[in-house]
């Protein structure tokens, strides 16, 4: 008698496992039969509820999804190389350690703030800017990442081909944008104006992060019109957190070089 009690609820169980995977086929949430079975004894073991057990396997679903579509968007946001927080080094920046961590919760993103990211050249801007952006991706928004002069490039391409107010509606549909190396080339006056329309379309609508070896007051030199540098940089700090960061480069560490060329405009040079 108890060889057929057990023989019949394992051929119950079987024929359970066997539902489990249609129906979580059917759902296209295969991961849920791996999760079932999992969980299954130790359930039993621990004297779950159904409820319980259920909302066990529902959550090893969700977990694994967002897992998953993280790194399609991380894949699709186009970073140069993917950079997170952990990886950075704050014991070479310290004063900038709060604020990041603050941005890294994502809130900068539903008030459409921006973050600009200043300093010489080898102290982490493009390595903080590329983590805000996985940590953005994993927390469910879509971002693209790419140079000044990539942008510039693109949107050059979308105006020659007639689309560019399509294509500045369409950029807008991603919650953040990060433009790398504003300012180690100038910009031509239409490339300019290319560039202010995309930081204008953003506009209380959708963030930015840039980073700049330049101060402020060297973006007229790089964007070749003092007016069109000043009416930009209005925009982007209206709603913005700034962060300088300082030091040398950490790529000249250990090898006898104390600093590089000044980061100053020509203009001025020409000022002091």
């Amino acid at each position: 008698m108890g060889a057929t009690k057990n023989t019949t609820g394992t051929t119950a169980s079987a024929e359970a496992v066997k539902q489990i995977t249609y129906l979580a086929g059917a759902l296209k949430a295969p991961r849920i039969t791996e999760a079932a079975s999992r969980l299954a004894e130790q359930a039993r073991d621990a004297g779950w509820t159904h409820e319980d057990y259920l909302a066990a396997v529902l959550e090893r679903e969700v977990s694994a999804r967002n897992a998953s579509g993280a790194q399609l968007r991380i894949r699709a946001a186009g970073f140069a190389a993917v950079k997170t927080l952990e990886d950075f080094d704050f014991g070479a920046q310290p004063a900038v350690r709060h604020q990041v961590g603050a941005l890294a919760s994502g809130a900068f993103l539903t008030e459409a703030r921006n973050v600009v990211l200043l300093g010489p050249p080898g102290t982490g801007k493009t390595h903080l800017g590329t983590a805000l952006g996985v940590a953005a991706a994993r927390h469910g928004h879509r971002v693209l990442f790419a140079t000044a002069t990539d942008w510039v490039t693109r949107l050059t391409d979308a105006h020659r081909a007639g689309r560019l107010p399509q294509e500045l509606t369409r950029l807008r549909r991603y919650a953040l944008i990060i433009v790398d190396e504003v300012g180690y080339l100038p910009f031509e006056p239409d490339a300019a104006n290319l560039f202010f329309q995309l930081v204008s379309s953003r506009y209380e609508h959708a963030s930015l992060i840039l980073t700049s070896n330049l101060p402020f007051s060297g973006w007229g030199g790089v964007f070749g019109d003092q007016a069109v540098a000043a009416a930009m940089i209005d925009r982007i700090v209206h709603h913005a957190d700034v962060l300088t960061l300082k030091g040398a480069s950490y790529r000249l560490r250990g090898r006898g070089i104390d600093s590089l060329p000044s980061t100053r405009t020509t203009t001025d040079q020409g000022e002091s």
